[in-house]
C-alpha cells in the first residue's frame, strides 16, 4: 500500500511538471517546460519554427546514437580482432558533407523568411516608444498626443490579492488587439531588454540608438515580461506588463490616460526616478 502511494504521488508530480509548461497562461508558471501560449503572428511562427528545429535535432540525435551503437557492436575488438586499414572513402566523405549542408539550407529557409516578419511592419497603426532606466520602463504613445508615463515594479509590501509578485507594475501597457504596432526601443543609461514571451517580442534597448520591431496582439488579456539584459543590481525588478483591450475599450482608456497621467507629474505622468522603496532595494540588495 505504501509502495502504491509513493507511485501515485510520483506520477502525479510528473504529470504536474509535464503538463504546466501547457496550461494557458501569459506568465511564467511553475515548472513550466514549454512556451507560453502564442498571442501575436510572430510568436506562432517562432513556435512554428521551434517544432521543425526539434524535430530534425530528434532525428539526429537518433541517428548518430544509432551509428555509435552500431560501432561499437560491430568494431569492438572481439568482433572485429583485424581493424581495417581504409584512411578514406570517398563517397562516404561526400555524403557526410553534402547532408548537414542540405539540412543547414533546409532550415535556413523557414529562418530567414522568420527574420524578416519579426523585423518590422510595414503598415504601423500606431506606435509605442519603450525607453529603459535603472530600473524602470518609460512609455510613450506618439500618436496619442504624447501620452507618456513611467511604470515601476510593484513592492512586496504593497502587493494586493491576486497581483503577481515581481510582475505587477503601478502602470500597465495598454494596447489594442488586431493593430499593428510599431515597438520603437531605447534606453537613458545601459543596455536593457524588453521581453515579452508570449507576444514573441524581446528587443535590445541600447542608449544612443533606436530599435525597431513590431507586434499584432491577437486576443484580449494580460501579458507579463521582465528585462531579459543585464543592466545592473536591480535588473530582476524591471517587470513588464500589457493589457490587450478591445480598440474600443483602448480608445475610452487613453481619454481616461491622459487625464490621469496630466495630475501624476504634470510632465505625462513621468517621475524622472524610480520610487523611493525600489531605489532603497539598491542598497539593501533585496
Amino acid at each position: 500500500m505504501i509502495i502504491r502511494q509513493i507511485f501515485l504521488a510520483k506520477a502525479s508530480f510528473l504529470l504536474t511538471i509535464l503538463t504546466a509548461g501547457l496550461a494557458q497562461a501569459s506568465e511564467p508558471v511553475p515548472w513550466g517546460t514549454n512556451f507560453q501560449p502564442a498571442a501575436s503572428p510572430v510568436m506562432e511562427m517562432i513556435q512554428d519554427f521551434h517544432g521543425i528545429l526539434l524535430v530534425i535535432q530528434f532525428g539526429i540525435i537518433i541517428f548518430v546514437l544509432g551509428l555509435l551503437g552500431y560501432i561499437i557492436m560491430r568494431f569492438n575488438a572481439k568482433s572485429n580482432p583485424e581493424p581495417s586499414k581504409t584512411t578514406h572513402h570517398t563517397g562516404l566523405e561526400v555524403l557526410w558533407t553534402v547532408v548537414p549542408i542540405l539540412i543547414l539550407v533546409f532550415v535556413a529557409v523557414p529562418s530567414m523568411r522568420l527574420l524578416f516578419f519579426m523585423d518590422k511592419t510595414q503598415q504601423p497603426d500606431m506606435t509605442l516608444k519603450v525607453v529603459g532606466h535603472q530600473w524602470y520602463w518609460s512609455y510613450e504613445y506618439p500618436d496619442a498626443g504624447g501620452l507618456e508615463f513611467d511604470s515601476n515594479m510593484v513592492p512586496d509590501d504593497e502587493l494586493k490579492k491576486g497581483q503577481r509578485r515581481l510582475l505587477e507594475v503601478d502602470n500597465r501597457v495598454v494596447l489594442p488587439v488586431d493593430t499593428n504596432i510599431r515597438l520603437i526601443l531605447t534606453s537613458d543609461d545601459v543596455i536593457h531588454s524588453w521581453a515579452i514571451p508570449a507576444l514573441g517580442v524581446k528587443i535590445d534597448n541600447v542608449p544612443g540608438r533606436i530599435n525597431e520591431s513590431w507586434v499584432r496582439i491577437s486576443r484580449k488579456g494580460t501579458y507579463f515580461g521582465q528585462c531579459s539584459e543585464l543592466c545592473g543590481v536591480n535588473h530582476g525588478f524591471m517587470p513588464v506588463a500589457i493589457d490587450a483591450v478591445s480598440k474600443a475599450d483602448y480608445a475610452k482608456w487613453l481619454v481616461a490616460a491622459k487625464v490621469k497621467h496630466a495630475k501624476d507629474g504634470g510632465n505625462g505622468g513621468k517621475t524622472g526616478k524610480a520610487p523611493t522603496k525600489l531605489a532603497h532595494m539598491e542598497n539593501t540588495g533585496r
